[in-house]
């Protein structure tokens, strides 16, 4: 894999400036401040974010939605594994869990689909944060546009968000 000083169609902006306004917000809020990195392509699957960044496809953080019985959650999970929704409802105790609509990821975050950071959000939402983020020392996740991602520590990341770790990737794919 190419390193992120090689990727030839890379931008890099340190400021908040290239995130997204409500997520560069939510940075200063926080006190935060990390190295966004701007593409000029969007980078809207974990493959392409781990190409432009020249990082482990496993270093990428997806921000997906989910709906538990009518309500959002957020579930973060690296970019080499998928969602296990069982695994997502049992530790929830909900009685049912799927995927959230764009509508609902857009009115429930304030971000599209491609774009969501872990934090950030419209409206408060439970987070649950897969464990195998843990392995490394840095993730990227999205700035809140697909154009945009950011590094940092998954424990970091995962308080940021407010989000409980659990296992919830699919351990069969």
């Amino acid at each position: 894999m190419a390193s992120a000083d090689s990727v030839g169609a890379m931008a890099s902006d340190t400021s908040e400036t290239a995130a997204h306004p409500r997520f560069a917000e939510a940075l200063r809020g926080l006190g935060l401040d990390v190295e966004i990195r701007r593409f000029p392509d969007a980078t809207r699957t974990a493959v392409e974010a781990a190409e432009a960044v020249g990082c482990e496809l496993s270093q990428i953080v997806k921000s997906l939605v989910f709906e538990a019985d009518g309500k959002p959650v957020v579930v973060l999970v690296d970019g080499a594994s998928r969602v296990d929704v069982e695994r997502v409802r049992r530790e929830l105790g909900a009685d049912a869990v799927r995927r959230a609509s764009a509508a609902l990821v857009r009115e429930t975050t304030g971000y599209a689909i491609g774009g969501v950071p872990p934090f950030g959000h419209r409206t408060h939402t439970r987070v649950l944060a897969d464990r195998r983020l843990l392995d490394h020392g840095v993730v990227w996740a999205a700035a809140g546009t697909p154009h945009t991602v950011f590094p940092l520590d998954p424990t970091s990341l995962i308080a940021h968000a407010g989000g409980t770790v659990a296992d919830v990737r699919d351990a069969t794919a």
